[in-house]
């Protein structure tokens, strides 16, 4: 009886353990992601993105049930994704999937009436392809989803595929967490300072300062009104440096415009000095706004711009989204002969230029705004600022607005052509062929590099290593080379880098190799992070170039060929070109076509020869001679960023990369890593002729030998324990 007691006391034990451990893993629990690039576990800026939502955010999923492979893997993995989105979100996540199913499989009133709720979001079935009871059909699936975010909505109307699909979650979520979002969650004010000194006002009418004494209640005025749309977040200071001391240690916090001057008007006006500036700031975060600017005109000599206060809110606005992370724009130069974003041809026809896939893949994330040097400086609340292949000079005050831009801390994405390429005029009507004429360009950027401590050479890179083209059967078909598309394999590429970890291959198109000056990097403690380079197989083409891939064969000698560096990323604190030198003066930059008289006549109309000579008025603060740290990209080929090289999709290796180095360089290193998570391009390891003969041979003839021998071994080892049994039983007899 006591063991059939204790037999029942154990049973009884044992099931109230095993409903306890299912208790306790429905609230703790873990996963193990055995994928090389952990594509089924969520990205930490997936977890951030979600943590830290400020208002309610509902996912209404809309997806037929019981579909045909593969979509019902897409519906899985879709509820496994949303499931470990609400694992690491805050209370304002939540998500429902809508059953649409249609009449002759669930067709019950609630489906119908969720098809409506679909349709109304603009969600509408699509067409699959079904193979049931051997017999291809077709069929009608809802496939889609919204997303609500207060009073914006956000559609993914058709979920084909799981390729990148937290990547576009994921950014749509981060997208319709705007602003607003990001403002509530602030638990600190933004303290908005203006720093104007009074003792200005007796030297601003002679600088042509007129409205300086109403600035302080006009900026107030706009700041409130401001205040009133940012829920109170926004905090304004006007403080009035009056003493020397004060001046010297805000010259020493903020690079505010700090201005002296000696006693002029034969003493009406006495020697004196004042500071000017508005500066945001959010815990360690600060921007200066220069709401005065220093002009050295030729023949007028020193001009003083002060802000309009019309800009004021917008650009308080626009530094506003910069302070709290949320800015999402992206210069892009669009004067000095650079590549036009459009990129169509007069007749409607893609022209060879054109970077209609670069747009369509920035659009889904930023928004580029065009920059033009010629017209004004570049605006201080900028992220990063893109320049695509110039061919037009750069005059010195050009030069100067790029390198204080980038002093300030507006990082740099520099994709630049060695050469320009212009197809001379006589051939046509020659009808001759031989190719465009490269002529090296020379725009001025080059100086600002050295300085910087990188140069691009005047050549090309030809490698063995290319992309192959198809010929024709009537030129006698194969494959010919291009030896000037360059083919950058995985071993050439930096993993150092968590962007560049899952990047497994590239193509380069006309690209120059790069040179470091080590020293002056090494001086200036910058960083230089090579990207990527060119295979063991490659060498240069320079002086008198000609790409016709009929007529290029590689050097006889293994000596002439060396791998290259095509792409850096350089960061640190930069030190100004033009730290120690005299500030450009800003000249017209007018077509050659106008004349000197028109050029002077059209400088001197606006303006007015000042009544005092303000070149005797020294400011300090408009000149920064070491920046803030930065980040230099360089890339020596625009056709990096051209259709022939992009996809509008976004899946291939080169738009990836493009877009990660936009990321990084707008402080997004987490979305840039998550981009790149579902590598699509998984390209086999290189194996050499030997290497591949020996496994085609050991799986042909290897293996079956290998079970032929272990065949044996197990026979002999039957064998003799048979043998070792009949030697015991002999014994014992």
């Amino acid at each position: 009886m006591k063991n059939r007691f204790g037999k029942h006391i154990k049973l009884f034990v044992y099931l109230i353990i095993i409903v306890l451990v299912n208790v306790t893993g429905v609230t703790l629990f873990f996963r193990f992601d055995l994928t090389s690039n952990k594509i089924y576990s969520l990205s930490q800026a997936s977890k951030k993105v979600v943590s830290t939502l400020s208002e309610p955010l509902t996912i209404n999923v809309f997806f037929t049930r019981n579909l045909p492979p593969p979509h019902n893997q897409t519906e899985r993995y879709l509820r496994d994704l949303l499931e470990e989105y609400a694992i690491h979100a805050n209370r304002y996540f939540n998500y429902r999937f809508y059953d649409v199913s249609f009449e002759g499989e669930a067709g019950e009133r609630g489906a119908m009436a969720n098809q409506k709720l679909a349709n109304s979001y603009g969600i509408y079935p699509v067409q699959i392809q079904a193979v049931e009871q051997d017999e291809v059909k077709f069929k009608r699936a809802y496939m889609g989803m919204v997303l609500i975010h207060g009073d914006i909505v956000e559609r993914i109307p058709t979920i084909t595929s799981t390729d990148g699909l937290e990547y576009k979650l994921t950014t749509t979520i981060q997208k319709l967490n705007n602003k607003i979002s990001a403002l509530l969650s602030l638990k600190d004010k933004v303290r908005i300072t203006l720093f104007l000194s009074s003792s200005l006002k007796q030297v601003a009418q002679y600088m042509g300062l007129k409205e300086l004494s109403e600035y302080p209640t006009k900026v107030e005025e706009i700041i409130t009104s401001l205040n009133n749309k940012s829920y109170g977040k926004l905090e304004y200071i006007y403080e009035d440096p009056s003493n020397d001391k004060d001046m010297e240690s805000l010259q020493k916090r903020y690079n505010i415009m700090n201005l002296k001057w000696p006693s002029l008007l034969s003493g009406e006006i006495q020697a004196g000095r004042g500071v000017i500036g508005l500066v945001m700031e959010h815990k360690e975060k600060v921007l200066e706004i220069q709401i005065l600017r220093v002009l050295r005109l030729p023949i007028l000599g020193t001009q003083y711009d002060l802000m309009d206060l019309n800009k004021i809110e917008e650009t308080i606005n626009d530094n506003l989204e910069t302070l709290i992370n949320i800015n999402e724009d992206i210069g892009y130069l669009a004067d000095h002969g650079t590549l036009a974003v459009s990129g169509g041809s007069p007749m409607g026809r893609q022209s060879q230029n054109s970077l209609s896939s670069f747009v369509a893949l920035v659009s889904q994330n930023y928004t580029l705004k065009h920059v033009n040097l010629k017209e004004g400086p570049i605006p201080d609340n900028l992220n990063s600022l893109v320049i695509v292949r110039p061919t037009e000079k750069f005059s010195e005050y050009a030069l100067f607005q790029i390198d204080q831009a980038l002093m300030r801390g507006t990082q740099l994405a520099l994709f630049l052509d060695a050469f320009n390429e212009v197809m001379p005029q006589n051939q046509r009507a020659m009808g001759l062929n031989r190719g465009p004429n490269f002529i090296p360009i020379d725009t001025g950027l080059e100086k600002l590099l050295t300085h910087y401590g990188i140069r691009m050479k005047k050549s090309f890179v030809l490698d063995e290593n290319s992309y192959r083209q198809r010929v024709s059967r009537q030129f006698g078909g194969g494959e010919q080379p291009i030896y000037f598309a360059p083919v950058i394999k995985n071993k050439n590429i930096n993993k150092d880098l968590d962007f560049m970890k899952r990047i497994k291959g590239l193509v380069a198109l006309k690209i120059s190799p790069l040179e470091l000056n080590k020293k002056r990097i090494d001086d200036n403690r910058l960083r230089a992070h090579l990207l990527f380079s060119s295979s063991a197989k490659s060498w240069e083409m320079s002086g008198e170039i000609m790409l016709n891939p009929m007529f290029i064969t590689p050097p006889a000698s293994e000596n002439e060929k060396v791998s290259m560096p095509l792409a850096y990323l350089l960061e640190g604190e930069f030190p100004s070109y033009f730290a120690g030198k005299p500030i450009p003066e800003k000249t017209s930059e007018n077509t050659d076509s106008e004349t000197e008289d028109e050029k002077d006549t059209e400088q001197i109309k606006p303006l007015k020869k000042p009544l005092i000579d303000l070149s005797k008025i020294e400011g300090v603060g408009s000149f920064l001679s070491k920046g803030k740290r930065s980040k230099i990209f360089l890339v020596g080929s625009s056709e990096m960023l051209k259709d022939s090289l992009l996809d509008p999709e976004g899946k291939g290796s080169n738009a990836i990369f493009i877009m990660n180095i936009l990321d990084v360089l707008n402080h997004r290193e987490d979305i840039a890593a998550m981009r790149s998570k579902e590598q699509l391009f998984n390209p086999l390891y290189e194996t050499k002729g030997y290497a591949r003969a020996f496994t085609k041979t050991f799986n042909v003839a290897g293996l079956p030998v290998l079970v032929v021998l272990f065949g044996l071994f197990v026979w002999l080892r039957r064998h003799s324990r048979k043998k070792q049994i009949q030697m015991i039983f002999q014994k014992s007899r």
